[in-house]
């Protein structure tokens, strides 16, 4: 399933990070795909601000993931940007990230393909101009799908 939402500003990304954040399972894969200064490290912090996270939110250039305990959820955000070698996330264990309940944010999946699981969503980030998006969601589960469907019935299908 893939749907395109169009003309998104910063306040609309929290929305839809704040959706998204209502009712999430306690496994869950998502990819965040786009340029450098898309917006993918930006919905994340409100992403987890959204679930109750307070303290400094940085991204995870330089140490690939920082994980936080919020609720009774773990959550993983990976930034691969400066990844150079996928095999180099076998060094960090990056399988252990996966073979527990935690949801995952990969920034930059395709540069650790092979070490990756299999996405629920994926989230496009396209830049149309300075301060607006595109946003392109790709449901590879069923639990992607149900995601897509929280985020349009938060939003309004008509928004979509």
């Amino acid at each position: 399933m893939l749907t395109s939402i169009k003309n998104i500003n910063e306040i609309q990304l929290k929305k839809i990070a704040e959706v998204m954040a209502i009712d999430l399972p306690k496994q869950l894969n998502l990819y965040l795909l786009g340029d450098l200064g898309a917006g993918k490290t930006t919905f994340v912090r409100y992403f987890l601000q959204s679930l109750g996270y307070t303290d400094l939110i940085k991204s995870p250039t330089y140490t690939i993931v920082e994980t936080y305990l919020i609720q009774d959820k773990k959550i993983n955000h990976f930034d691969l940007y400066r990844l150079i070698d996928p095999e180099e996330l076998s060094y960090i264990g990056i399988h252990d990230y996966f073979s527990s309940e935690a949801i995952n944010l990969i920034e930059w999946p395709e540069k650790g393909k092979a070490f990756l699981p299999e996405c629920d969503l994926e989230i496009k980030f396209q830049i149309e101009t300075e301060k607006v998006r595109e946003l392109i969601f790709k449901a590879n589960s069923r639990q992607g799908e149900e995601i897509l469907k929280q985020i349009k019935e938060g939003l309004g299908e008509k928004n979509i």
